[in-house]
């Protein structure tokens, strides 16, 4: 079961957990998740490192994750660094995509650390 940070909240400081995290609220520091899934009123200040992500909101700060998924209301000002992007038409990405590959196996260790603390 994911946890929740409903609309109207806002937390300042970073969010770490082993599990998953639906965000319709703000966040202002760095969220480290499993999955992380930021509706349309959702809003985070800060990086972002975590296996999946699913953008309907806002995100102004760096996204490390393997997949990425920018809807069609997202709008990031970062860069994202991932092995699999997807971008619906409608979507405002303004910052590097940086590919992960199996060349750069530190970038995927690293969320291989999170997910394990």
């Amino acid at each position: 079961m994911a946890s929740l940070v409903a609309e109207g909240v806002s937390l300042r400081g970073d969010f770490t957990t082993e599990g998953d995290l639906h965000l319709d609220g703000a966040v202002e520091g760095d969220v480290r998740v499993s999955q992380l899934t930021i509706g349309e009123t959702g809003v985070v200040t800060g990086s972002i490192l975590a296996d999946s992500v699913e953008i309907r909101g806002r995100v102004a700060g760096t996204i490390c994750a393997r997949q990425v998924r920018l809807w069609a209301t997202a709008h990031v000002d970062g860069d994202i660094s991932h092995t699999e992007l997807a971008i619906e038409a409608g979507a405002h990405f303004e910052g590097r995509s940086l590919a992960l590959t199996p060349a750069k196996p530190a970038a995927l260790e690293a969320l291989t650390v999170v997910a394990a603390e």
